[in-house]
């Protein structure tokens, strides 16, 4: 039967950690929680990697949940700009909103996972600059102002 690591079973496990990390003599360990200093060196070579190795990860995890939060935040943020410049028909502007929220999307998706490939990223994109093209021509009347913005929806890289 194997035996327990009694550092691991130690109601004071994650201190003796703090004090095995900070350098602390195995020794002084031992005496200050009443264990042998041979467990001690057991519980550092064999069970204290696992325990950073787990604790790295979600400290990556969490990491990664603040960066996609801050891309949602970015994307919302340029969609309100976008609606408002739409409604005050300032096509710059909301050409300009279009990319950024195109751009956000596409790191977004990136950080979800949720890409396979570049092929995903071209049809979303093609799709959303289709809608928006259908939009402007039903807003823009004039021929010289449909067909600038036209061309600046053509400058966003999708063929």
């Amino acid at each position: 039967m194997a035996m327990l690591c009694s550092v691991c079973n130690n109601a004071q496990v994650e201190e003796i950690n703090k004090e095995i990390i900070s350098g602390t003599p195995i020794r002084r360990i031992a005496a200050r929680f009443g264990l042998s200093a041979s467990a001690v060196a057991r519980h550092k070579k064999k069970h204290l990697p696992e325990t950073l190795l787990q604790a790295r990860e979600a400290a990556e995890v969490a990491h990664a949940d603040d960066l996609l939060a801050q891309v949602q935040e970015l994307q919302a943020k340029a969609l309100r700009i976008l609606q408002q410049a739409e409604r005050q028909g300032d096509f710059k502007i909301a050409l300009s909103g279009i990319k950024e929220a195109r751009a956000c999307l596409e790191l977004l998706a990136k950080l979800q996972g949720e890409l396979q490939n570049d092929i995903i990223i071209r049809i979303e994109q093609r799709r959303f600059i289709n809608e928006i093209a259908i939009i402007v021509q039903e807003e823009i009347k004039d021929p010289v102002k449909l067909e600038r913005i036209t061309n600046r929806l053509l400058s966003l890289g999708v063929h």
